[in-house]
């Protein structure tokens, strides 16, 4: 089984020289670290892609956000630390699980709402998850069979979610239209600049 978001760039690249090769005004990815900043102090600039498709999703289902408990699975740079920034926004209250997480499915069991993002196949199950509970998988995985499959066992947990997102479907789509987004403010922007100078 291979992991499609947790793909690393081979050893003789660096990652971090990368990133901080792109222009923070092109940045529409908000990799950047001046971008990430922004992001934590609340100023305005790109969205993360992911998280910020995710935070849209539950808004067009009709979930309100603030005061609910909201446990992120997963840490990383691209999903799991912006996604936890991005519900603090929302005034969620949040933990992060990762894979030092003691009794995870007791925390999971808490959530509100539950994103998971490790790109571990069908890692939550019906006991890691509260009923009615909001799941937002965000895992992309492919089975040995060829066949995709998110972090969240669909099959297990769709009876006890109050909504849950299959894999491929949902947060993909949602990744890609906020990424476009981000690309068309960043010209409108460049243009703007251009016609005031």
């Amino acid at each position: 089984m291979v992991s499609l978001c947790s793909r690393r760039p081979p050893k003789q690249i660096s990652e971090e020289r990368v990133v901080e090769a792109i222009a923070v005004e092109k940045d529409v990815d908000c990799f950047h670290p001046v971008n990430v900043g922004n992001l934590m102090i609340g100023k305005a600039g790109p969205s993360p892609c992911t998280p910020a498709g995710v935070i849209e999703v539950l808004k067009k289902i009709g979930v309100d956000i603030a005061g609910k408990h909201a446990v992120v699975v997963g840490r990383s740079n691209i999903v799991g630390k912006p996604m936890a920034i991005l519900f603090l926004r929302e005034h969620a209250t949040v933990t992060v699980c990762h894979s030092r997480t003691p009794n995870m499915e007791e925390i999971t069991r808490q959530a509100d709402i539950l994103v998971v993002a490790v790109g571990k196949a069908k890692l939550i199950r019906r006991q890691h998850v509260k009923p009615g509970a909001v799941v937002i998988d965000v895992g992309m995985n492919r089975l040995e069979n060829g066949k995709l499959a998110g972090d969240v066992d669909f099959d297990d947990v769709v009876e006890v979610a109050g909504h849950i997102t299959p894999v491929p479907g949902t947060v993909g789509p949602m990744t890609i239209t906020i990424l476009l987004r981000n690309t068309l403010e960043a010209a409108q922007k460049a243009a703007s600049s251009q016609v005031r100078a």
